[in-house]
C-alpha cells in the first residue's frame, strides 16, 4: 500500500514537472538574452537535482532540439573566495587570479555556453558584421551570484571583471574553425554586446582571444574581394591607357574647336548688328549703281508769301 501511494506520487511529480517545464521546442529564440535566459533556467534544474559540488564541472541538460542545433552549456560552481585568489578554468575560458565578481555574496555559478555559427543572427545584426565572417562558434562565458533562501541562482547576472594584466583567455583551439587560410585573412576576436553591438580586435596568439570580462565571443576574418579574373598584360594595360589619352586628347580640341567657332560667330553676329545700327542711323539709297548716304536731319519746309495783287496793280 505505502509503495502504491509513493509511486503514486512520484508519477504525478514527474507529470506536473514536465507540465511546468519550459518547452524549447515551441519557444522562439529571437535574442542573446532570450538564450541566456534559457540556458540559465536548465542550470538551475541540473543544480537542484545534482546538487553541484564545488569545482566540479557539470554538463547542463539542455531539449534533444537545442542540442542537435549546436547549442551545449557547461556549468561549475565556485566560491567567489577562491576564484579571486586562484582564478578558474571551464573549458576553454581561463580565468587568472584576481577575477572579481559583483554581487557575490558565498559563492557562485559559472555558465559556459557553446553556441553554433548557424546561430549567429541571434546575437548580432546582420549590419554590425557586413565585413567580417564568422569561422568559430560562439564561446559565452555568464556569472550568476547562489544566495537567498534554498541556494537559488539569482535570475541577475553577476558582473565578472579580469585585471587588464591577467585578462580572461578564451582558447578556440578545439573550436570547430570554418577557416579557408588560402583565401582568408588573419583570424580576428570578436565580442557581441546585448544590443547587437559587435566588437573586433587582435588576437592574443593563435586562435588565443583576451577579454576583460563575461560575455559572447568569437573568431571572424575580413571577408575578402573577390580576385579579377584571369591577369591583364602589361601591353593591354598600356594599349588601353593610350587609347584613353588619345581619346581624351581628341575630345578636348572638340571642344577648344566648338569653342573658337562659337566666339568667331558671335564676332559675326556683332559686327552685322553694329552695321544695322550705323545704316538705320543714315539713309542708305542707290543712285544708278553709286550709294548715296543722306543724312537724317529735318529740314524747314518752304512757305510761299502771299501778296496783294490788287494793291499793286491798281
Amino acid at each position: 500500500m505505502g509503495s502504491s501511494l509513493f509511486s503514486l506520487s512520484l508519477s504525478l511529480s514527474l507529470s506536473l514537472s514536465l507540465l511546468l517545464a519550459p518547452k524549447a521546442e515551441t519557444l522562439e529564440i529571437k535574442s542573446a538574452t532570450t538564450l541566456d535566459s534559457l540556458i540559465r533556467d536548465y542550470t538551475l534544474r541540473s543544480y537542484t537535482t545534482n546538487s553541484f559540488k564545488t569545482g566540479k564541472l557539470y554538463d547542463v541538460v539542455l531539449p534533444a532540439n537545442l542540442s542537435a542545433a549546436g547549442i551545449h552549456a557547461d556549468a561549475i560552481r565556485l566560491r567567489c573566495g577562491s576564484l579571486q585568489r586562484y582564478g578558474a578554468r571551464i573549458k576553454e575560458f581561463h580565468l587568472d587570479s584576481g577575477a572579481n565578481a559583483h554581487p557575490c555574496i558565498e559563492r557562485l555559478i559559472l555558465v559556459r555556453q557553446s553556441v553554433a555559427s548557424n546561430w549567429s543572427s541571434v546575437f548580432y545584426n546582420t549590419g554590425e558584421l557586413s565585413a567580417y565572417r564568422l569561422v568559430s562558434p560562439i564561446l559565452g562565458l555568464l556569472a550568476y551570484t547562489i544566495g537567498g533562501g534554498g541556494g537559488n541562482i539569482s535570475s541577475i547576472p553577476t558582473e565578472l571583471t579580469q585585471p587588464r594584466k591577467n585578462p580572461i583567455s578564451i582558447d578556440f583551439t578545439n573550436a570547430t574553425l570554418l577557416l579557408d587560410k588560402s583565401k582568408s585573412g588573419s583570424p580576428l576576436c570578436a565580442s557581441f554586446g546585448v544590443d547587437g553591438k559587435v566588437a573586433v580586435w587582435k588576437q592574443e596568439r593563435a586562435n588565443v582571444c583576451a577579454a576583460a570580462g563575461q560575455g559572447h565571443f568569437g573568431v571572424v576574418v575580413e571577408v575578402a574581394l573577390m580576385p579579377l579574373k584571369g591577369k591583364v598584360s602589361k601591353a593591354k594595360i598600356v594599349v588601353v591607357s593610350s587609347i584613353g589619352a588619345a581619346l581624351g586628347a581628341f575630345l578636348l580640341s572638340l571642344l577648344v574647336i566648338a569653342m573658337l567657332v562659337n566666339a568667331k560667330k558671335k564676332a559675326r553676329m556683332d559686327e552685322m548688328e553694329r552695321r544695322a545700327y550705323e545704316e538705320e542711323a543714315l539713309q542708305v539709297s542707290m543712285v544708278g549703281h553709286v550709294r548715296a548716304v543722306t543724312a537724317s536731319g529735318t529740314r524747314t519746309a518752304p512757305t510761299i508769301e502771299h501778296y496783294d495783287y490788287r494793291v499793286r496793280h491798281s
